[in-house]
C-alpha cells in the first residue's frame, strides 16, 4: 500500500515547479545508440580512429624511406679515388679549398655526404695500412678535406656501373663547383678512351650537354703537356681558347712547342691571357711580359759587349760585338753552353 502511495505522490506536481529531467550518463547514451546497427558501427569506428591514424602515419613514413640509402660514417682512407677522378691537384690548394676545409671542420664533418661504391673483393689487411674498400663516385673535395682533417667522412654506399658512375660524377660536378674546361676535357677523354661512349655525340647526349662543349673540352685535353704547363695553372684555360690553340698546333706544331717551353723556362709571372697571346702569336717578339726588356745586356767589366734575346718562337739569340769571340774560341764557347744545360 505504501509503495502505491509513493508512486502516486511522485505524479503530483506542485504549483510553480518544473518537472526535473532525468539525468542520462554518457555510458547510457552510447549503450542506447549501440542498440542499433548504425550505432554499433559508429561506436566501433570511434574506438578504432586513433589506431587508424597511427597506421596511416607509419605507412607514410615507410613510403618516404622506400628506396633511400643509409648514410654511413667511413674512414676516408678506406675510399680510393675513381679512375674517372677529374680534379687537378691544384683544386686542393689555395685559399678557396682552405676555407672549404675550415667549414667542414667547424661543422664537425661533411654535412652533405659523398657517394661511393663498394670495390669487388675488398677486404681489410691485418696490418696498419687499410686496403680501400670503396671507390669514390663524387665528392672529391669533401673526401680530401676529411682526409686532411683526419675525421670520418659521411658517405652513401651505392652500387653503380662505370657508366652510371661517370654520369653521376659529371652531373654532380656541374651542379656544384664547376670543373675547369681542361679538367672536363680530360674526364671526357678518359670516358671515350675506356669505351664508355662510342662518339662525342653519344657522350654529349648521355650527360645532356651540347656536343660543341664536349668538342672544345676534348680539344683542350689533347693539347701537348708542354702547352698546358706553359700556363700558370691548367684550371685557368678557358673553353673559347680551344680554337686558337688547336689552330696554332695544326699550323706550326714545332713552333708552338718551342714557344711553350720558352715561356716555362722564362719563369716570369704571366697571366693566362698573356700566355695564350704568346703561344698563338706569329710575330717575332719577346714572349715575356711588357716589363721585360727586349734584350738582356752582356757586359764585361762594366762595358757592354753583346746582348741576349728570345723571340716569340722561343729561339734564344746571342749577339756579341765583333772581336770578343774569335773563331778559334767557338768550340770552347759551345762546350760552356753544354755544361750549362747539363746542370
Amino acid at each position: 500500500m505504501s509503495k502505491r502511495l509513493a508512486a502516486k505522490a511522485g505524479l503530483i506536481q506542485l504549483p510553480g515547479t518544473v518537472p526535473a529531467e532525468p539525468v542520462v550518463t554518457r555510458a547510457e547514451v552510447v549503450e542506447q545508440k549501440a542498440k542499433t546497427a548504425p550505432g554499433a558501427m559508429m561506436q566501433f569506428l570511434s574506438s578504432q580512429s586513433d589506431a587508424i591514424k597511427e597506421a596511416d602515419t607509419l605507412r607514410e613514413q615507410i613510403r618516404k624511406l622506400e628506396g633511400s640509402t643509409p648514410v654511413l660514417s667511413l674512414q676516408p682512407e678506406l675510399v680510393q679515388l675513381s679512375k674517372w677522378a677529374n680534379r687537378h691537384v691544384s683544386s686542393f690548394d689555395g685559399p678557396d679549398f682552405q676555407q672549404f676545409k675550415d667549414e667542414i671542420s667547424a661543422s664537425g664533418g661533411n654535412v652533405q655526404p659523398i657517394r661511393v661504391r663498394p670495390l669487388s673483393g675488398a677486404r681489410l689487411r691485418t696490418g696498419q695500412d687499410p686496403v680501400p674498400q670503396f671507390e669514390l663516385i663524387y665528392g672529391h673535395r669533401r673526401h680530401r678535406a676529411c682526409l686532411e682533417l683526419g675525421i670520418p667522412v659521411m658517405a652513401i654506399v651505392d652500387d653503380a656501373t662505370d657508366q652510371e658512375l661517370f654520369e653521376t660524377m659529371e652531373r654532380e660536378n656541374r651542379n656544384r663547383k664547376n670543373l675547369s674546361a681542361w679538367e672536363q676535357g680530360c674526364m671526357y677523354q678518359r670516358a671515350i678512351d675506356e669505351g664508355l661512349y662510342g662518339s662525342q655525340r653519344k657522350l654529349a647526349e648521355a650527360i645532356n650537354v651540347d656536343v660543341s662543349m664536349v668538342s672544345k673540352s676534348l680539344a683542350l685535353a689533347r693539347l701537348p703537356d708542354a702547352v698546358i704547363e706553359a700556363f700558370p695553372s691548367p684550371l685557368e684555360i678557358q673553353f673559347r681558347w680551344a680554337q686558337p690553340l688547336s689552330e696554332a698546333l695544326q699550323k706550326d706544331p714545332e713552333g708552338l712547342m718551342v714557344r711553350a717551353r720558352a715561356i716555362k723556362l722564362a719563369k716570369k709571372l704571366l697571366t693566362a691571357a698573356q700566355v695564350l697571346e704568346a703561344l698563338t702569336s706569329s710575330e717575332e717578339r719577346p714572349v715575356l711580359n711588357r716589363s721585360t726588356p727586349t734584350a738582356l745586356s752582356i757586359d764585361k767589366a762594366g762595358e757592354r759587349i753583346g746582348q741576349l734575346a728570345m723571340d716569340s718562337r722561343g729561339r734564344t739569340v746571342v749577339k756579341l760585338d765583333a772581336g770578343w769571340l774569335k773563331s778559334a774560341d767557338l768550340e770552347a764557347f759551345a762546350r760552356h753552353l753544354e755544361a750549362y744545360f747539363s746542370r
